[in-house]
C-alpha cells in the first residue's frame, strides 16, 4: 500500500493520461476535466481503504467515464446525448471504459499542445496546463501565483471555454503548425519553471512544487520527442539550474548569491544528467536559445568555484544567444559576462543601452546588476543607491531583504 505522498504522486501522473483518454473518446474538454477530477477524488478516498487496483489507470478511466456520462445526461435528453456522443467519438474508438489503447505519453503531449493553444493568453496557458496536465488543484495554482481562488477559477473556466469554442481536434497538430505549437509548449514550461525557481512575488524565494512540476512535464515532452534539440535543451536547462536550489537559501530562507553558495550542496546527479543531455545535442545543428542557456548553466555548474568560472566561454555563449534572442534579460546577463571578462566599466557601458527598454522599466534586475557592477568598480555610494532602487522594485521578500542588506553593508563601510 503506497503512503500518502506516493499515492498523490501516482494520481498526479495518471491525471493527464485519464483526461487524455476521455477527451480522445468523447470530446468536451471541460466536462471531461471535471469528470477526471471527480475520479481522482474518489481514488484518493477509496484506494487507501481498499488498496490500489491492478490497473489504476483503467479504474480511473472507468469511473471518470461513468461520471462524464452522468454529466452529459444531466445536460440533455438521452437520445440527443447519444447522438452527440456518437458524433464526438473518433473512428474505431468505441472501447469499453478502461480499455483505451492510446499511448499514455502521446495523450499527455496532446493535452499540453491543447492547453497551449494560440487562442489562449500566456497566463491562461499556464493555468490550464497546471490544472489539466499538472494535476494541481485550482487553489494550489491560485496560491502559487498569489491571486484569489475565485479569480483563478474564472481564468481556468474561460480558458476551457475558449478551447471548446476553438473546436481544436484532440490530436497532435499537423506538421505545418507543430513547430509553432511546440514553441508555445516549451515557453509555458519555461515560465512555470522560472516562477518556481525565482518567485516574482511573495514571502519565499522559490516555489519548489512549481519547478518540480515543470521538470516532470519537460521529461514527458522529451520522452516523446527525444530528438528535438530545444526540448532536450530546455530539460537540461531546468536540471542544471535546479541543481543549485539546495544552496540558494540560507538557514532562515535568505537569498545566497551563486558566488557565495556552498557548491558541495549542489545536486551532482542533476548536474551530471543535465550536462549529458546538453552535450548530446550541441553540435548536431544550429543551437536554439534553450540549448545555449543550458550550455551556459553547464559552464557555471562544472566550475569548482566561483573564481574558477570560465567567463570567456560564458561570454561567447551569450554573444551567440544575443544574435537569436531579443530578450532584454539576455542582454542584461550579457552585460554581467562582459564585466567579468573586460571589467565593470565595460559592463556598465552595456547597461546604458538597456535603460530605454520599457520591458525592464519595472524590473529590479536592471538596477540590481548596475549596483553589483558599481560595487565592483569601487563606487560604493552609487552602488548603494542602485541597491535601494532595486529593492523598491523587487516583489519577492527574500530578494528585498538581500538588496537592503547589500545597501546597508555599503553604508556601514
Amino acid at each position: 500500500m503506497p503512503d500518502q505522498a506516493e499515492l498523490e504522486d501516482l494520481l498526479r501522473r495518471l491525471a493527464p493520461q485519464v483526461l487524455g483518454a476521455l477527451v480522445r473518446r468523447y470530446g468536451h474538454f471541460d466536462a471531461a476535466e471535471d469528470a477526471t477530477q471527480e475520479a481522482l477524488i474518489a481514488a484518493a478516498a477509496q484506494w487507501p481503504r481498499d488498496g490500489v487496483p491492478d490497473s489504476p489507470r483503467g479504474w480511473l478511466i472507468t469511473v471518470a467515464s461513468r461520471r462524464l456520462t452522468d454529466l452529459l445526461r444531466a445536460e440533455q435528453a438521452r437520445q440527443r446525448r447519444e447522438d452527440t456522443v456518437a458524433r464526438w467519438e473518433l473512428p474505431g474508438a468505441r472501447l469499453a471504459p478502461g480499455a483505451d489503447t492510446s499511448p499514455d505519453a502521446d495523450d499527455t503531449l496532446i493535452l499540453l499542445f491543447m492547453c497551449c493553444h494560440a487562442a489562449l493568453s500566456p497566463a491562461s496557458q499556464i493555468a490550464l496546463t497546471l490544472r489539466a496536465v499538472g494535476g494541481l488543484a485550482t487553489a494550489e495554482i491560485a496560491r502559487a501565483f498569489l491571486v484569489p481562488e475565485a479569480a483563478m477559477t474564472r481564468r481556468i473556466s474561460r480558458a476551457k471555454q475558449q478551447i471548446k469554442q476553438s473546436a481544436v481536434p484532440f490530436r497532435m497538430p499537423a506538421a505545418d503548425e507543430r513547430a509553432g505549437r511546440l514553441a508555445a509548449v516549451l515557453h509555458v514550461l519555461y515560465l512555470i519553471f522560472g516562477e518556481g525557481y525565482a518567485s516574482t512575488s511573495g514571502p519565499h524565494l522559490q516555489r519548489t512544487e512549481l519547478a518540480a512540476e515543470a521538470i516532470r512535464l519537460a521529461r514527458i515532452v522529451h520522452r516523446v520527442l527525444p530528438g528535438d534539440g530545444e526540448v532536450t535543451g530546455l530539460l537540461a536547462l531546468m536540471l542544471l539550474t535546479d541543481a543549485r536550489r539546495p544552496a540558494r537559501t540560507g538557514p532562515h530562507g535568505e537569498l545566497v548569491p551563486m558566488a557565495e553558495q556552498d557548491r558541495s550542496r549542489w545536486d551532482a546527479a542533476r548536474i551530471e544528467e543535465g550536462v549529458a543531455l546538453i552535450s548530446g545535442v550541441l553540435g548536431r545543428g544550429p543551437a536554439g536559445p534553450y540549448q545555449l542557456q543550458a550550455a551556459i548553466a553547464a559552464v557555471h555548474d562544472e566550475a569548482p568555484s566561483a573564481a574558477a568560472t570560465d567567463w570567456p566561454q560564458i561570454l561567447a555563449l551569450y554573444e551567440l544567444l544575443l544574435h537569436i534572442s531579443g530578450n532584454p534579460v539576455v542582454a542584461l546577463n550579457h552585460a554581467v559576462a562582459v564585466a567579468m571578462v573586460h571589467g565593470p566599466q565595460a559592463g556598465l557601458a552595456r547597461l546604458g543601452a538597456l535603460e530605454a527598454d520599457e520591458r525592464l522599466a519595472r524590473d529590479h534586475r536592471l538596477p540590481g546588476v548596475r549596483a553589483h557592477l558599481l560595487e565592483m568598480a569601487g563606487q560604493p555610494a552609487a552602488a548603494r543607491e542602485a541597491y535601494l532602487a532595486a529593492a523598491s522594485l523587487a516583489g519577492n521578500l527574500p530578494q528585498q531583504r538581500y538588496l537592503h542588506a547589500r545597501a546597508a553593508r555599503l553604508a556601514a563601510g
